[in-house]
């Protein structure tokens, strides 16, 4: 039967069987040809043949590499959970026109070191108040320590006012600020959670109601890049500025 008289069907089959019978021919060549040559050929080969087969079909008792998609939302839950604790609200003792004792809100505040220290807005907490700060573990009287010219003050966490709480917190991981690239997202932990884009100006300006003043600003990994204020004139100090004056502040 001459090749002209196949139909396709038969074409295909055709080429089929001479494609089967090349591949067994070329891995007997190969294997020959493996089997005679010397070491410092056959090695390296085996070696990327190795290699090529563990990336598609891992091997038993190996690491594999899995690729894993993080949204940002997954990071911004993540973020102010590790940081909730940390934050505390804070009131003062005030006197109403009848001459009676309230309380009243004076900002956020949050922890910057393990002794309880808590820095806040400068505006909004002063020396010779009667001050509260608050968390889930309860709520406690305060101490003032400090203000700096910057626009911030540090308080210090005293006994309970509830003797069955029992004080527990946790202290941010300190982030650099140098580190943010514009476009990043940065939060803002106060009364209330809100975000804004970085522009890339090391001098933040973060628009904040007065609850608000006070606030944590982190960045998507949980690491606290300084506090938020509700000064007109200052709305934001990184942490690096707060933990140098904190160097100074005797903690009693």
């Amino acid at each position: 039967m001459d090749i002209k008289d196949l139909n396709k069907p038969q074409l295909i089959l055709l080429a089929i069987l001479l494609s089967f019978i090349t591949s067994i021919a070329t891995g007997i060549v190969t294997v020959t040809l493996m089997q005679q040559a010397p070491a410092s050929i056959t090695v390296p080969i085996n070696r990327v043949v190795r290699e090529t087969v563990e990336k598609i079909v891992p091997v038993p008792g190996k690491e594999t590499i899995q690729t894993v998609v993080i949204k940002e939302e997954d990071l911004v839950v993540d973020a102010i959970a590790k940081n909730q604790s940390a934050v505390f609200s804070i009131t003062k003792e005030v006197k109403d026109l009848d001459g009676k004792t309230i309380e009243i809100g004076a900002g956020r505040g949050f922890v910057i070191s393990t002794e309880g220290t808590i820095v806040a807005d400068n505006t909004l907490v002063f020396d010779d108040s009667v001050l509260y700060v608050k968390n889930d573990s309860g709520k406690f009287k305060a101490t003032f320590l400090s203000s700096n010219e910057k626009g911030f003050s540090f308080l210090k966490i005293g006994t309970p006012v509830d003797v069955k709480d029992k004080i527990s917190f946790t202290v941010p991981i300190l982030g650099d600020l140098s580190k943010m690239k514009i476009g990043q997202k940065v939060l803002v932990l106060g009364s209330t959670i809100s975000s804004f884009i970085f522009e890339g100006n090391k001098d933040i300006k973060v628009n904040v109601t007065k609850p608000n003043g006070g606030g944590l600003v982190l960045n998507l990994d949980g690491e606290v890049l300084g506090i938020a204020l509700s000064g007109e004139t200052v709305s934001f100090v990184s942490i690096d500025v707060i933990n140098e004056a904190l160097k100074t502040t005797k903690i009693i």
